[in-house]
């Protein structure tokens, strides 16, 4: 498990941070940088819609409001996934699309 140290926060230096690492570190939350490294896309995906709702539903909150927001949403990002897989969230479309063309082995049946 990494952990982080305790700097300053202003949103302008939020607004800069690019990898999850970065989002972890900035908020001084522990993770597990190989549950971090499978699920990378699928964290920052719902990161940024949890952060799309915050924004949505409390457009008058203060830079630091928001950033104890944004660090309650990191967390739950974070632990959607260590209690379902990215096909059970279907964050991405190629999730949600299902192929006309193709037969999955669950929906074959068996004769008894």
């Amino acid at each position: 498990m990494t952990t982080t140290t305790s700097s300053p926060k202003s949103f302008a230096d939020f607004k800069k941070l690019v990898d999850a690492e970065e989002f972890f570190i900035f908020f001084e939350l522990p993770y597990d940088q190989t549950f971090v490294n499978v699920n990378r896309l699928h964290i920052l995906k719902q990161f940024s819609l949890l952060i799309e709702e915050i924004d949505s539903a409390f457009p008058d909150l203060s830079e630091a409001e928001k950033l104890d927001k944004y660090k309650l949403a990191l967390e739950e990002a974070y632990e959607v996934f260590k209690t379902s897989s990215p096909l059970e969230t279907k964050l991405f479309k190629v999730f949600k699309d299902a192929p006309k063309n193709v037969v999955l082995t669950k929906d074959i049946g068996t004769e008894s």
